[in-house]
């Protein structure tokens, strides 16, 4: 019972759902005949339910489980019904979510799905979102993550969300969403032994953390983890959170690792970019020569591994003045040099469906040339990546230099000038700034937490 029970939970969260920006739907709070979410069982089926051991809930959790909705929770949703009404409504009444002083740019052009409703949306997460960050657990495994790695979006969003002072709140009742600050990539580091190989060092640190912050406060047990949310962005990000049925199938999970083949979720998971900050540095890693002087139409340089660089490699290694495709770089050439001379980066995947290429490219102001399988790209809710990349499918590797010289000279320059306008949006920030990566990210919980009705 409790098994076919909690799955019924799980889609009836996600029914009806949409994004409020683009293409979103607000989940509704109830079904017509049937009770308002999530519940659709009686009172005492539901507390045989939530008393079956080895739940993680107690019997001072049930009772508040099961007690009326709550002040603050209603004046969180009737705000969230409010923004809902704002986003969705053609004519809005700007005054009332006007920029904050000194804001001077304005969402506009083709990099944008819908720039007026990003806009709106935008302005209004400034004003409203609120997230709390469960202070249990000590670094190196929680608040704490890489910041020079091939992960390093990990360690950044770690370190300024812990800073952070405008949307963090010490007052968990006026939160809208609540962080579960564990690092997968530290408890690989230090827990995973990689001759034995136990993945279930994961399930242990994880589920033992939700089992403690589920008992100590009321908020994962209100929502069953629906206004909860991790981050992560190594290759098992995903995996860490299969041992917690409800942090799998109805917390909000910000990976890199997007991948739809193994559950990824963009109604209410988000995509978020991998950056490889080499040295930690985030000041003078963008720029690049203007289009008359980019002489190599596309360059690709990384190891053979993966389903997709084996059919790349074979047909392009090293075969071609201008389509440049290496294994191992030659002596002598620079990689970021080689980005910045190049019209077309190409951009496949590796073991995983997420490439830390793509941003490069985009701070080399290089056109992407995207190659993957199943992979949602970051902030794709927003923005609308064929305005500014090329995709190409595995099928088409043997055309690629065809199809890059197929492309009229005039559209690659205005891609190109895209490329330049979008990245804002992947830069890293600190302190943060207005549409950077940072916020960026915290307006894709933003959108995935207008969501859900609880």
């Amino acid at each position: 019972m409790r098994q076919f029970h909690t799955r019924n939970l799980y889609v009836l969260l996600f029914l009806g759902a949409s994004l409020a920006l683009v293409s979103a739907l607000v989940l509704t709070k109830g079904l017509k005949g049937s009770p308002p979410w999530p519940w659709t069982t009686t009172d005492a089926m539901r507390q045989k339910e939530f008393m079956n051991p080895g739940n993680g809930l107690n019997e001072k959790s049930v009772r508040e489980r099961l007690r009326p909705r709550d002040a603050e929770l209603e004046r969180v949703e009737a705000g969230l019904a409010r923004a809902r009404a704002l986003i969705r409504e053609g004519t809005t009444n700007w005054s009332s979510i006007s920029a904050p002083v000194g804001a001077d740019y304005v969402p506009q052009g083709d990099i944008y799905r819908n720039a007026t409703a990003f806009h709106r949306s935008y302005l209004l997460m400034e004003k409203l979102f609120k997230i709390f960050i469960y202070k249990e657990g000590e670094p190196p495994l929680f608040h704490n993550g890489p910041c020079k790695s091939i992960y390093s979006i990990e360690g950044v969003f770690f370190s300024l969300m812990e800073g952070d002072t405008h949307f963090r709140t010490q007052d968990p009742d006026e939160a809208h969403v609540y962080f579960l600050p564990f690092s997968v990539v530290m408890i690989i580091h230090h827990l995973f032994d990689p001759i034995v190989r136990d993945k279930y060092v994961m399930k242990h640190v994880v589920s033992d953390y939700v089992k403690v912050i589920s008992q100590k406060y009321r908020y994962w047990n209100r929502s069953l983890g629906a206004d909860h949310f991790m981050l992560s962005c190594h290759d098992w990000g995903p995996r860490a959170t299969w041992y917690v049925p409800q942090l799998y199938y109805n917390s909000i999970r910000l990976l890199c690792n997007a991948n739809t083949s193994e559950c990824f979720n963009p109604r209410k998971d988000a995509s978020i970019p991998e950056i490889n900050l080499i040295d930690g540095e985030t000041i003078g890693l963008t720029g690049g020569l203007p289009p008359s002087k980019r002489t190599i139409l596309a360059f690709f340089a990384g190891g053979l591994h993966g389903r997709i660089r084996p059919a790349l490699l074979q047909h392009w290694k090293e075969k071609d003045e201008q389509v440049q495709v290496y294994e191992t770089l030659p002596e002598g050439l620079s990689y970021p040099d080689l980005m910045k001379k190049s019209k077309y980066c190409i951009c496949p995947s590796g073991h995983e469906v997420a490439s830390p290429r793509i941003v490069e490219a985009i701070y080399a102001e290089c056109v992407p040339v995207l190659i993957s399988q199943h992979y949602v790209l970051p902030f794709s809710d927003v923005l609308d990546w064929g305005s500014f990349s090329i995709q190409v499918s595995v099928n088409e590797i043997p055309n690629l230099k065809k199809i890059l010289l197929g492309i009229p000279q005039d559209r690659y320059i205005r891609m190109q000038e895209r490329v330049k306008q979008v990245q804002q949006h992947f830069v890293v920030n600190n302190p943060p700034k207005r549409f950077d990566v940072f916020h960026m990210i915290i307006h894709s919980i933003w959108l995935r937490r207008l969501n859900v009705a609880i």
